[in-house]
């Protein structure tokens, strides 16, 4: 399989339909860091018909735990979490038009058939390199819950940031 950049936010989801489990990717554009606390508050804002910070369709939520921003501005380093965490808020925000996540970890059974129904991808990166994933990042910006501190949304653009796709839209998965 080669090797292929993706975009985001995606201006449609075929270029996801193409994606097979196991392939390498970069991600490039512009993607979104939440982790627990910030899933449970978007949660209830849906929950309460209110809108959300951040646009959901055809973007990509990158289950991340960063560290504080170095002189530049920019995280010194930002691996993946657990994505397993995230799994009943991912079933909740998939329906709201979210196209993939990044993350590290299996998925549970559930999450697996709503990328199958909802042509959704789950990609993983790899953990104990955060500082290197760190340097694909060009720019950050905390966009809401900025109480959360590490856990708050940040915006995120980033430039071949690479991944592997763990479940794709059919339902394959790596694990």
């Amino acid at each position: 399989m080669s090797k292929v950049e993706l975009f985001f936010p995606l201006e449609n989801e075929d270029s996801l339909k193409n994606l097979k489990a196991n392939q390498f990717v970069y991600i490039s554009g512009q993607i979104y860091t939440a982790r627990d606390q910030a899933h449970y508050r978007m949660i209830k804002l849906l929950e309460q018909n209110e809108k959300l910070p951040i646009e959901l369709k055809g973007n990509l939520i990158y289950y991340c735990g960063p560290t504080p921003p170095k002189d530049d501005g920019l995280f010194g380093s930002a691996g993946p979490t657990t994505s397993s965490r995230m799994d009943d808020a991912f079933l909740y925000l998939v329906k709201y038009g979210l196209k993939a996540t990044l993350g590290k970890g299996e998925r549970k059974k559930e999450v697996i058939e709503a990328c199958r129904n909802y042509c959704a991808v789950y990609f993983v990166t790899f953990g104990g390199l955060g500082a290197y994933l760190a340097k694909k990042i060009l720019y950050q910006e905390i966009v809401a819950f900025e109480d959360l501190g590490a856990e708050a949304i940040y915006k995120l653009k980033v430039d071949k940031f690479p991944a592997i796709v763990a479940i794709d839209c059919q339902g394959k998965s790596i694990f």
